[in-house]
């Protein structure tokens, strides 16, 4: 379990490497206008609160990263946007279960226009699919018999700070994100996710 993380988490930094690199390169290729609505990569630490076990809260929580990109549509005001994230937690329950959560989602963001060109607030809503494995899933007892594939729906927001036209500073992003694994109650989670990280321009 430890080996497979390492490697998702290999994965994201190689991106970041990756996009770091090609960004630069365009940079000194074509200086970018200040107002023209550009595609972006960030790259985030995750922090997730779950409830996954039944019964009450039965909450903890995880760490991990994501990976997000944002393509403007028309004026910038809106935008495709996606999601990738990956989080990790090594004891979820008495017996000592780790669980690894992951969730492909995509949707549309929302950025308003500010007078202010260093802060550019945003709101998304992102849809699609959940998985999870670990021995809380996939042990002696499997608690949810679709672990491999489940609903995901994330609500939320953020806030970049504009260090120049490249890169911003994602302050933070908080999204309310349920899933639907089966719990042998009422097969939601009720999360919240909050990140920070890093933005490239493109």
């Amino acid at each position: 379990m430890r080996l497979r993380i390492n490697r998702e988490l290999a994965l994201l930094l190689t991106i970041a490497v990756a996009s770091a690199s090609s960004a630069l390169a365009h940079a000194q290729a074509a200086p970018p206008t200040e107002s023209a609505a550009r595609p972006e990569v960030a790259l985030d630490y995750t922090y997730v609160h779950s409830n996954a076990p039944q019964g009450g809260c039965g909450c903890f929580n995880m760490n991990g990263g994501n990976a997000t990109f944002a393509w403007p549509l028309g004026s910038g005001k809106l935008a495709l946007a996606g999601d990738i994230t990956i989080a990790h937690a090594g004891t979820v329950s008495t017996s000592g279960d780790n669980l690894t959560f992951s969730t492909f989602t995509a949707g549309v963001r929302y950025l308003p226009p500010m007078k202010s060109r260093s802060f550019q607030p945003f709101g998304q809503v992102l849809l699609g699919l959940a998985h999870s494995s670990g021995t809380l899933v996939q042990g002696a007892n499997p608690g949810a018999a679709n672990a491999g594939a489940a609903f995901a729906g994330s609500f939320g927001g953020g806030l970049d700070l504009r260090v120049n036209p490249r890169f911003s500073i994602r302050l933070v992003e908080a999204d309310y994100l349920l899933t639907t694994f089966d719990n042998g109650t009422n097969n939601h989670q009720n999360n919240l996710r909050i990140s920070a990280g890093l933005v490239i321009h493109f």
